[in-house]
């Protein structure tokens, strides 16, 4: 008898703490899913108390999760547990927030639950594609995809479209229908004008159905080339769109180039850009890329995996909606501009035209021959503006009283300081009014009467034009260089722009511009985003203004721009301009001329010419410009 109740009571105590250390040993539902949710903070949600081994769980989470994650270059999401169900049949449920940190310090917040269920190692939360977003199956997986922005466009001051999207077709090559490869680049050389340098190679190396890019064409050249291009084997276009100017030519240098961002852009940019943007590249559009790029928008989606059925759609489950880009609105004028590219078309040297409206100081024409090889010499170039210059000297002249009747010498020589300054092709013409010495550009009076000046009576008379002035242009610009001078050789030098006296063509179009509208208007380009500043008008002397207007119309009818006599429409008023530079025998030279008629000013410079002369040279250009303008 006492055996049996020792055995009971031993069976009893045996009983009671095995029930005591089950008790201790599983949690229950609500301490099994905190402890789940921590792990999932914590980075590793298969370390937490969830069914299957950690590996299994760790791979299928990656596989839900990864496009999400490197697509976006995020960190795992911080979850906290919202609620248990009570537990019934050894089952709970569990509803946890799942909140995402996205780029740009976005949240995505979520609700999403999971099931728990009692088995030999205590409660668990069983694994599925639901735990991790609600909208997911074994089909489907987390992933992000970038919505781009229309680009802005650059529009002319009326809202006229200048740069805006045209199509374009991409030339390329798949290097799995391609028979023979150099034969191939040959004709590619011969159809497209390219240099094909290292084109075998990126076609030899690369993946059999990759596309190999060789040019991107504009569509009317595309129609060109179609032809020819089908019958080569492995040759590709594909259809698509730029922005564009409605020329390949038109302001290039000015406006710049959009279109494919560089892998240099994205690594020094990767909040703004990404592989397969469009991006401001140059000019224009890159110095206003953010104001015209907009801001990419981002979706995350529950997206088909690569076992999915066919026709499994893609569930859009956040988004942030992309921003279109503003539009750039400057004041370029399309038909003056046209007739100012092709006016430098077949000009093998450096060469620039600038034309601004005189009545409100647009800038309605930037051009650049194809001789700067890219740059924007008429906006940002830095040269001797010969003859030209004189305009301003013979302001700074009358403002010491000089009556340009007054009768001068026109030596073929005149020395100062031991220095010879000559005249073109040595030419002299001994005594003559001053405005005869002008209308034939005649260096050696302007040389002998620019002793008589102050030092500083060319820079004040320069700043009257605009030279050397601030500007609101909205681009990089420059406006001149004319220092105070030193007495002897420099004053002399300067007083026929040389020396030390650097402008730019849109700084002698403005110059024109000031004759002819009687004050100084700073200049525009860019109108919306407004650069800041009021344009400040300031007169020049009435007396000064009309006498350069009368002697730069005596330049055309009977001085050395007698090119531009015969254009159509309003009279031209101009003035020639050569300025020879280096120590070669006979110098180089850049030849120059500005001007205006009615309400269009201009300027023209043909530089680093060979012996060359603005009235032989740039005048003819000049006529050139405004007989197209005339048509």
């Amino acid at each position: 008898m006492k055996r049996t109740l020792l055995a009971v009571t031993v069976l009893a105590v045996v009983a009671g703490a095995a029930g005591w250390w089950w008790i201790n040993r599983d949690p229950g539902p609500v301490p099994t899913a905190e402890e789940f949710a921590a792990a999932w903070n914590g980075g590793d949600l298969a370390g937490g108390p969830v069914a299957g081994t950690p590996a299994t769980v760790r791979e299928r989470y990656t596989a839900l999760t990864t496009g999400l994650v490197d697509g976006l270059g995020i960190e795992a999401p911080s979850v906290a547990l919202t609620s248990v169900s009570e537990p019934h049949d050894g089952r709970a449920g569990a509803e946890f927030t799942v909140t995402w940190t996205l780029p740009g310090d976005q949240r995505w917040s979520y609700q999403t639950t999971a099931e728990l269920a009692r088995g030999e190692q205590g409660w668990q939360v069983e694994f599925t594609p639901g735990l991790v977003h609600p909208d997911l199956t074994d089909d489907l997986h987390l992933a992000s995809r970038r919505t781009r922005p229309d680009r802005g466009d650059l529009l002319a001051a009326d809202g006229t479209p200048l740069v805006t999207a045209r199509p374009v077709v991409d030339v390329g090559v798949h290097p799995a229908r391609v028979e023979d490869v150099e034969d191939l680049v040959a004709a590619l050389r011969d159809v497209l004008d390219v240099s094909g340098d290292g084109l075998v190679e990126r076609i030899t190396s690369a993946d059999p159905d990759q596309f190999v890019p060789v040019i991107t064409l504009r569509e009317d050249a595309w129609n060109d080339v179609e032809a020819p291009l089908r019958d080569l084997a492995g040759v590709v276009g594909r259809r698509g769109e730029l922005p564009l100017a409605p020329t390949a030519e038109f302001a290039r240098s000015l406006l710049g180039r959009a279109g494919p961002v560089t892998a240099e852009l994205v690594e020094a940019h990767p909040d703004r850009y990404a592989a397969g943007d469009t991006a401001g590249l140059s000019g224009l559009q890159r110095r206003y890329d953010e104001h015209l790029a907009g801001r990419p928008g981002m979706q995350i989606v529950a997206a088909p995996g690569d076992g999915a059925p066919d026709g499994t759609p893609t569930t859009v489950l956040h988004e942030r909606r992309h921003v279109d880009g503003d539009p750039v609105r400057i004041t370029l004028d399309e038909r003056v501009q046209r007739a100012a590219d092709a006016t430098l078309a077949d000009v093998e040297f450096p060469s620039a035209l600038v034309a601004v409206r005189v009545g409100d100081g647009h800038v309605v024409a930037v051009a650049n021959g194809p001789g700067t090889g890219g740059l924007d010499i008429a906006t940002q170039g830095r040269y001797a503006p010969g003859s030209t210059f004189k305009v301003v000297t013979t302001a700074a002249l009358l403002e010491q009283g000089l009556d340009p009747d007054e009768v001068v010498g026109c030596p073929a020589e005149s020395v100062v300081d031991g220095r010879a300054f000559t005249n073109a092709e040595d030419g002299a013409r001994g005594e003559v009014a001053f405005r005869e010495a002008f209308a034939q550009s005649c260096n050696t009076t302007f040389v002998s009467l620019a002793g008589d000046l102050p030092t500083d009576a060319l820079m004040t008379a320069a700043a009257g034009f605009g030279l050397g002035g601030s500007h609101t242009l909205g681009v990089e610009a420059f406006t001149g260089q004319v220092p105070a001078t030193e007495p002897g050789t420099d004053q002399a030098a300067a007083a026929i722009g040389q020396g030390r006296i650097l402008v730019s063509p849109l700084a002698m179009a403005d110059v024109a511009a000031t004759v002819a509208r009687g004050a100084h208007l700073t200049p525009s380009l860019v109108l919306a985003p407004h650069p800041g500043g009021a344009a400040e008008e300031r007169p020049l002397d009435p007396a000064v203004a009309a006498t350069l207007q009368t002697l730069m119309r005596e330049v055309v009818t009977d001085g050395s721009g007698r090119a531009v006599a015969d254009v159509p429409g309003a009279p031209v008023h101009g003035k020639t301009g050569t300025a020879e530079y280096g120590t070669t025998a006979p110098p180089r030279t850049h030849a120059w001329f500005i001007g205006y008629q009615d309400d269009l000013a201009f300027a023209v410079l043909v530089a680093e010419t060979e012996d060359s002369f603005g009235g032989r040279v740039a005048a003819p250009l000049a006529a050139d410009f405004l007989r197209r303008l005339a048509d």
